[in-house]
């Protein structure tokens, strides 16, 4: 289509030969991105001159944030460890299930084409969700508490595993299932022994991938009541107590620092 309305141009070589070069295409590109910014500003209602009269205000919060307040440190631990836990139940029991559902949503091992669809559309609409409203939905169900925060963790980890491990699924060699099923195994029972082993790697290390974000994730479902740090998050910010949130904020990068140096080491063992 663009070469059509700009055709190449015709360069006449000094042997007489003629060659077509084709016109860049990095004019159009810059135009593209520029009238879309500006729509974005537009429709968005940014205001740059707002952002250069208020942004300062953002410096003067983490000003304030330090030197932290170091005894309100005894105030965390519980809330910390609730993120923590219910973090890493919901990411257990979400990688869990989502190898069922990623055995559903495999073109390649289930025959039935609706029942694939069914499958990935489910994870489709849970990966649509965000995690905050769902956590606000789990509290309407469950009441305040970190089973909330727990339940929207697995259902985020479900769909973003899943998905993750559907498509593995389809890339993987599938001569040994072919072969099992040859011999009198039924399709689950040749995708335990064929597939599994064959996806087994990418998906811990994904599933642990999904834990370490989901121990930041966490941290904020405090903001609807699903327990956790965020609660104390919450009331440091509407009390403007900096320093505490501060303190809060500095427990919180240390312990992601730690679970993702330990997630990534056993990570780079399995790929």
């Amino acid at each position: 289509m663009f070469d059509k309305v700009f055709p190449p141009k015709e360069i006449i070589l000094p042997n007489g030969k003629i060659i077509m070069e084709k016109r860049s295409r990095t004019p159009l590109t810059v135009l593209i991105v520029i009238v879309s910014t500006y729509l974005s500003v537009k429709f968005t209602g940014f205001e740059f001159l707002v952002l250069l009269q208020s942004g300062d205000k953002f410096f003067d919060i983490v000003v304030a944030m330090i030197p932290p307040k170091w005894e309100y440190l005894p105030n965390i631990w519980k809330p910390l460890m609730d993120t923590i836990k219910m973090s890493l139940l919901g990411s257990v029991i979400g990688s869990l299930v989502a190898v069922p559902a990623a055995y559903l949503a495999a073109s390649n091992i289930v025959e039935s084409k609706m029942v694939v669809m069914i499958a990935r559309f489910v994870l489709s609409v849970l990966r649509t969700m965000p995690t905050l409203v769902t956590a606000l939905i789990a509290t309407f169900i469950f009441g305040l508490g970190t089973l909330a925060g727990t339940v929207a963790i697995f259902l985020f980890t479900l769909s973003y595993v899943g998905k993750l491990l559907y498509e593995q699924i389809e890339n993987a060699s599938m001569n040994a299932f072919e072969a099992m099923e040859s011999i009198g195994m039924n399709r689950i029972q040749a995708f335990r022994y064929a597939i599994f082993p064959q996806v087994l790697p990418n998906f811990l290390s994904t599933s642990m991938f999904c834990f370490e974000g989901n121990v930041r994730y966490a941290a904020i479902l405090g903001y609807v009541g699903a327990g956790g740090i965020g609660l104390l998050l919450d009331e440091g910010l509407g009390w403007r107590d900096y320093a505490s949130v501060g303190m809060v904020l500095l427990m919180l990068a240390i312990t992601v620092f730690f679970i993702e140096t330990i997630s990534e080491h056993f990570r780079k063992k399995l790929i």
